[in-house]
């Protein structure tokens, strides 16, 4: 086999064939949406460990890193793309649905609307935060990790991953933090809160490390595919799996690494 712009495709007379569809994608797109969701949920919850200040998602938004580096590493940036804006749309929905909720009258007997709207009726600062600092960072986080590992031949993993994730939860924490809080909290405490929010993230990735590899390398042992962002249309506003050069990815045979 030797490895083409992008896909690696064996030489098979059965390659006109329609394609086997994968496996686990749908799977990792569902886990990074539903992750994606309580995140942006919880985080309405400032935290405070020792010194530092954190929102209530520093548990949880990391794995959404690294499951954008397991997406762009196996899948591509495409299919990692259509991902994104997957979790975006379920995230504008997601927003909406809170908000019309809370507009609802509420059961004259109930005495929870107060705490639902600290919650759940985030303002809509706290709503573009998260929506733009999710666009910005998450893409960011893609396309960092497609070009170095072109660029290192699919070397050094750690590099790809720990340094995209660097890249994009830095552009993410500082983007939703100074829309949400900016005005309201000290410059001071909103600086704390992002310099603990990326070093934290970021260390969660470098920690998380060796299990990163492990699912990568069972995943594309399991799918039979090593996508190389060769000829890649890096624009961020496409849903559709096409490259550069009109090729429709959704069509191609059955790959290997």
């Amino acid at each position: 086999m030797s490895r083409s712009n992008g896909l690696v495709a064996p030489a098979d007379p059965r390659a006109s064939r329609p394609p086997t569809p994968f496996r686990y994608y749908d799977l990792i797109m569902v886990s990074f949406v539903v992750v994606l969701l309580i995140s942006n949920t919880v985080v309405a919850k400032p935290v405070q460990i020792g010194p530092w200040l954190a929102g209530g998602d520093i548990l949880i938004f990391a794995i959404s890193y690294i499951f954008g580096d397991i997406l762009t590493e196996v899948y591509g940036y495409a299919r990692s793309r259509r991902v994104i804006w997957t979790g975006f749309g379920a995230l504008v929905f997601m927003a909406l649905i809170y908000t019309l909720v809370g507009l609802l009258p509420g059961d004259p007997n109930w005495g929870g609307q107060a705490a639902y709207q600290t919650i759940l009726g985030q303002s809509p600062r706290i709503v573009l935060g998260s929506i733009t600092a999710f666009f910005l960072g998450e893409f960011c986080n893609s396309v960092v990790l497609a070009k170095l590992k072109v660029a290192t031949a699919g070397r050094f993993l750690w590099l790809r991953t720990i340094g995209s994730t660097l890249v994009g939860q830095s552009i993410d924490t500082t983007t939703f933090c100074f829309i949400a809080f900016a005005g309201v909290l000290p410059n001071a405490d909103i600086w704390k809160i992002v310099s603990f929010g990326i070093a934290s993230k970021v260390l969660y990735e470098t920690l998380a490390t060796p299990i990163t590899y492990a699912i990568i390398g069972w995943l594309k042992r399991a799918e039979g595919v090593d996508y190389y962002d060769t000829d890649t249309n890096f624009t961020p506003f496409k849903f559709g799996l096409t490259d550069r050069s009109g090729r429709d990815l959704t069509r191609e045979p059955g790959v290997s690494s």
